[in-house]
């Protein structure tokens, strides 16, 4: 794997084409007002709520749609968003946060201190099951001080707390919507974003119109933007070329090869902690035992992994969801394939003459597939025999997502390691898919989260990596780098590393856009 630090890997990486840095300049003109961007994105928009969106589209809606205490920059930076500053006690257990004067929801009312508080109150009730119930830091209580001050109380130290607020799951929204119920929240939007809802068909188009209340005054600079649901790629990619789409927020290689030499599309590449993974349920046989899950990563040839599955586009994984993006991440040796040694395995484990066993992928991304069908094939020498099963995306969410005992992951990169362990590994994470629940494994994690000493904390965060590199509660082979593409009359758009942020506050259209109604 790569070995830069995450300054030099931003500042080399973000905003990156496939030509050249020099063949985009994104801060090129001045942004002009106005226009409509049809943005394309590759599954539809289920949830509006924005405390439990999911996945790509639905966060790309939510933002739009609604603000946060703060917000991740390109370069992976906090930034202000709903909160104009914050500061902290000395021994970083609380956290002080004075919110923007001024700032209304898209039906007039107030944003206040109040909404802040009953929103991060329903964030962290069970009940209403938000993946950012896990993520957004220890927090233990949350008070208004007056109007326009938030009070977070942490049960310890937490040196990440102002970047953590800024999750995809962590959307302020109304005191009074959070009383009622907050299914008015399926099919509408009450929120403070730059954007506001004009119709919602989830697997369809979503139209939003600029706020003209936003609290930033020059932004957003167009009018309107349409999200348009095109599940077939092929088609996507057509679009694009003939200038119905502006912007295609997520491509697969395959896609990217051919749009990046057509006339007037830019390609946008830029490298990311984004990763499939292969999950195991530790909780159930074959996968509870830990020879089993040994014995197929020793089946992976991860170099050939990134040519087959990202087509050159990635960089090889190692089983832990932290790679040179990451502020903490610390290398291994990387696996190499050991046929023979996976066979010792897999018979020491009771399985001589190998075994069978189903993995599900879902059709979205088409990746997931790809990865599903390199595994059945790279592990047949040892006894593994896999039939790959792919299905819609909505009935694996339904019916496979943090369910199955074998299937295939996709996600984002996180913030922080411990946003990114606390999401998927830790036995309290919000989506705790391989229920591999190991108490070694939380302890480091835990005890980082409340540790401010800088160098005590990457030990922490190293064993963290190493003991999932160890016992693999799941495989994760390689990382993507995030691609897309985009007319060359879209102006200030760039590629976000996190993959699940989008700013399209910031994006306008060149005097060469075509104009609609």
């Amino acid at each position: 794997m790569l070995n830069i630090d995450r300054r030099r890997f931003i500042a080399a990486t973000a905003g990156m084409s496939s030509l050249s840095l020099a063949a985009f300049d994104v801060h090129a003109q001045s942004p002009r007002r106005g226009g409509v961007l049809r943005v394309s994105v590759d599954q539809a928009v289920s949830k509006l709520n924005p405390l439990l969106t999911r996945v790509n589209p639905e966060y790309m809606v939510s933002e739009l749609l609604y603000s946060a205490l703060t917000r991740l920059g390109v370069d992976m930076s906090v930034e202000p968003d709903l909160a104009a500053s914050w500061s902290s006690s000395p021994d970083l257990t609380q956290w002080t946060f004075v919110l923007r004067k001024g700032v209304t929801f898209h039906d007039g009312s107030p944003m206040t201190a109040n909404d802040v508080v009953a929103t991060f109150e329903a964030i962290l009730d069970a009940k209403t099951a938000s993946p950012a119930r896990r993520n957004v830091g220890p927090i233990t209580k949350i008070a208004a001080k007056d109007a326009n001050t938030v009070v977070f109380t942490l049960s310890a130290p937490f040196a990440d707390l102002p970047v953590t607020l800024a999750y995809t799951n962590a959307k302020i929204i109304p005191a009074s919507v959070i009383k009622s119920g907050m299914a008015a929240l399926d099919r509408a939007a009450i929120g403070t974003g730059p954007f506001k809802l004009v119709s919602f068909e989830g697997d369809r188009k979503i139209v939003v119109t600029r706020n003209e209340a936003y609290y930033d005054k020059a932004r957003p600079y167009l009018d309107r933007i349409e999200i348009v649901v095109y599940p077939d790629s092929t088609a996507e990619s057509s679009a694009l070329i003939s200038g119905d789409t502006d912007l295609i927020s997520t491509l697969p290689p395959t896609e990217f090869e051919r749009l990046k030499s057509a006339k007037g599309v830019k390609g946008l590449r830029t490298p990311s902690g984004q990763f499939c993974n292969v999950n195991f349920g530790c909780d159930q046989k074959p996968f509870n035992d830990v020879r089993v899950r040994q014995a197929l990563a020793l089946t992976i040839d991860r170099n050939a992994m990134v040519d087959y599955v990202t087509e050159g586009f990635g960089t090889p994984g190692n089983d832990s969801p932290m790679n040179s993006a990451y502020r903490y991440y610390a290398p291994q040796a990387l696996k190499k394939p050991d046929i023979a040694k996976a066979k010792s395995l897999l018979a020491a484990a009771g399985y001589p003459n190998g075994l069978d066993a189903t993995l599900i992928a879902s059709d979205r991304p088409p990746v997931r597939t790809q990865l599903a069908v390199a595994l059945r094939e790279l592990a047949k020498p040892a006894g593994f025999r896999i039939n790959v099963e792919t299905m819609p995306h909505a009935t694996y969410l339904d019916q496979v997502w943090k369910k199955g005992p074998f299937y295939i992951g996709f996600y984002n990169m996180q913030p922080t390691a411990d946003a990114i362990f606390a999401l998927l590994y830790t036995s309290d994470a919000a989506w705790n898919e391989t229920r591999w629940n190991n108490p070694a494994f939380d302890k480091v994690v835990y005890e980082a989260r409340a540790t401010i000493d800088e160098k005590k904390r990457r030990t922490l965060y190293a064993e963290a990596q190493r003991l999932m590199n160890v016992d693999t509660p799941s495989i994760i082979p390689v990382f993507f780098d995030l691609l897309a593409a985009q007319r060359d009359w879209v102006q200030g758009f760039q590629l976000h590393p996190r993959g699940a942020v989008f700013r399209l506050d910031h994006v306008s259209l060149g005097a060469n856009a075509p104009k609609r109604a």
